[in-house]
């Protein structure tokens, strides 16, 4: 398994800071029980931020050809009929997906084009399930155009416990589904608005698995 460039060096620091911590529990704090019980906990937490920046490499084996792949790995809390302004500039269908602590938290481009748009908002950490979440948190935005010509717009979400969102998407790149859009710290969501003709495959619930599951179809 590999990890996110974006932990390397909070895992390096982590590890160092909680090493000093138990080196000095075990030599000043006897009896054993407590520098036992602060080694575990420690293991334990080191052992979740471990986890947390776990990076799968992962290909995209279906359809590609106005398929529209999730951005994430998470759950469906949203499916919906919403306005989008920003980029696609006008009515559009979000559909939404909330990573728990727990969840993989790199971001994949959901289709193959070119990136048009990309703009960063500051904003509140509201806990990512509610609605005004995708406009009140801090967040960014992703325009990309499909080979087609539809557009789709990506938001990426912090949450509550999410303090960083990371983008590597530029204006002008191209979009790959195999490729990392971003990344996202400590739980948050991902907004995808798509066209309102777009057939959705997912339903509220589904777990779904960022660069692998379809979660919608395109008709140009």
């Amino acid at each position: 398994m590999r990890i996110h460039r974006e932990g390397t060096n909070i895992l390096i620091m982590l590890l160092a800071v909680l090493a000093a911590i138990n080196l000095l529990v075990w030599l000043f704090m006897p009896p054993y029980v407590i520098p036992v019980i602060s080694t575990a906990i420690s293991a334990l937490a080191y052992g979740f931020v471990f986890n947390f920046f776990r990076c799968p490499h992962r290909v995209y084996k279906g359809p590609r050809h106005g398929y529209v792949a999730s951005s994430v790995d998470g759950r469906v809390v949203a499916v919906e009929r919403v306005e989008e302004p920003e980029f696609i500039g006008g009515p559009a269908i979000m559909l939404s997906v909330f990573m728990s602590p727990l969840n993989v938290h790199a971001n994949w481009f959901p289709v193959d084009g070119r990136v048009e748009y990309i703009r960063h908002h500051r904003g509140r950490f509201l806990s990512a399930y509610l609605p005004k979440a995708s406009t009140d948190n801090e967040r960014s935005t992703i325009g990309i155009v499909c080979d087609d010509g539809t557009k789709i717009t990506v938001r990426q979400i912090a949450g509550a416990m999410a303090r960083r969102i990371v983008t590597y998407a530029h204006k002008g790149q191209s979009a790959s589904i195999d490729d990392h859009l971003g990344f996202i710290k400590f739980g948050s969501r991902v907004d995808l608005y798509l066209p309102l003709d777009a057939e959705i495959l997912v339903s509220i619930g589904d777990t779904t698995v960022g660069g692998v599951t379809p979660v919608a179809k395109l008709h140009s």
